[in-house]
């Protein structure tokens, strides 16, 4: 079993662990600079716990999902293995994997503005651990889909309702237990999907005459279905923001808003979680025209799509909408677009051990910051929006000339 935990250790941290260090000394400075700041805030025990074990839970869930993980176990499978050990060493190794290097972030901000007792820490780490059992429980019986939600939805009613008690750690101990008996009866290829990603089913892809970047995009989001819950989820936010920003004159804040809804992570790293798809546009000649204004078109329309639905929403709340608003939006939805590949192409992210290390880089906020800056220099220098205009006509122009040339 020792072995086995670091053959999937070494794969999700380094070969010498460096990852594992790297992360905890950021995490340490997070806690340390939050500590001696003096910022503190009351949280309610149940609120904390929530937090801690839905954050773990579904950070666990995107580990097990992970393709790149799936790839990995078939060179394990090819070995005898034991089916108890196999099950435990892989959930050792990315439970280990997710508390370390993603959970303690959270923690680390928890911890420093809260000030916790050594009672309440030892809480959160049993959270933490129950939500690795609990994720990998679920999983490991996932077509039985039903019974693993019903279960999901008790575990966070129970966390709401009675997470404030003091012996309400004891029942998290009862429920991982009741976890690690169900990891027991689990075998390790349960861990590992045989269908094509998203849980497509193998089909004939009939031949057409003229290839299609946007028709690739979409069978790819189509084989992940997480990428669109959380465009729609976007367009949830974007449907509540006018409500949060109504205190701030609401179309004042647009710009700000704008520049929040660009942050939709899995449609602007594409290139860097496919790394074939990267070899093969950069081994063609031509490929930079023929992929990246398709790319940068997608993530225009998903962004688009989002800013007219927070401006449909703001309508509705507050009124006085008006073109101008919508040509903001245009501008900011291209901008984005524009940064977004431009990142993909010159530095797309590399070294990441799954793909949820993709989603939580931290080169996805480089494009909303960039905007927030631009709002905010529109929002102190109003005459800064008729260049703005200027510019966004002068890149739809250049747009429509690359469309153009390239058909």
């Amino acid at each position: 079993m020792k072995m086995m935990f670091k053959a999937f250790a070494k794969k999700l941290f380094g070969a010498k662990y460096e990852s594992l260090t790297r992360s905890l000394l950021v995490y340490l400075l997070v806690f340390w600079g939050l500590y001696i700041s003096d910022f503190r805030v009351q949280i309610a025990l149940s609120v904390r716990c929530l937090m801690v074990s839905v954050f773990t839970a579904g950070v666990m869930w995107q580990a097990l999902s992970s393709q790149d993980n799936a790839a990995n176990m078939q060179n394990m499978f090819m070995l005898p293995f034991d089916r108890r050990k196999f099950v435990f060493s892989y959930v050792a190794a990315l439970g280990a994997y997710t508390i370390f290097t993603k959970t303690a972030a959270l923690l680390a901000v928890l911890w420093a503005v809260s000030l916790c007792s050594p009672a309440e820490i030892l809480e959160d780490a049993v959270c933490a651990v129950h939500a690795i059992l609990m994720a990998a429980a679920v999983y490991s019986f996932r077509k039985y889909w039903y019974a693993g939600s019903l279960w999901a939805a008790a575990a966070i009613a129970a966390i709401l309702l009675f997470g404030n008690q003091p012996w309400f750690v004891w029942a998290l101990i009862g429920n991982g237990i009741l976890a690690v008996i169900f990891l027991q009866r689990a075998d390790g290829y349960a861990f590992y999907s045989w269908d094509l990603p998203g849980g497509q089913k193998n089909h004939i892809i009939r031949g057409r005459k003229h290839y299609s970047v946007w028709r690739y995009l979409f069978r790819y989001l189509n084989c992940h279905k997480n990428y669109w819950i959380n465009t729609v989820v976007m367009w949830g936010v974007a449907l509540v923001l006018p409500f949060f920003f109504r205190q701030m004159g609401g179309l004042s804040a647009a710009p700000v808003c704008f520049a929040i809804l660009s942050l939709n992570t899995p449609v602007c790293i594409l290139l860097s979680c496919d790394p074939a798809l990267q070899r093969a546009i950069w081994f063609l000649p031509g490929q930079e025209k023929a992929f990246c204004v398709p790319y940068c078109l997608f993530i225009f329309f998903c962004n688009l799509i989002a800013d007219v639905v927070f401006l449909c929403s703001l309508q509705v709340q507050n009124g006085g909408v008006t073109v101008l608003s919508f040509s903001s939006a245009v501008f900011f939805a291209l901008q984005s677009a524009i940064l977004s590949v431009l990142l993909e192409w010159f530095y797309p992210i590399r070294n990441w051990q799954i793909e949820s290390d993709l989603w939580r880089h931290p080169r996805k906020y480089i494009v909303p910051v960039i905007l927030l800056l631009l709002a905010g220099a529109v929002g102190i220098l109003p005459a800064l929006m008729p260049i703005l205009i200027i510019l966004l006509v002068v890149e739809i122009v250049i747009l429509l000339f690359l469309i153009w040339k390239r058909f």
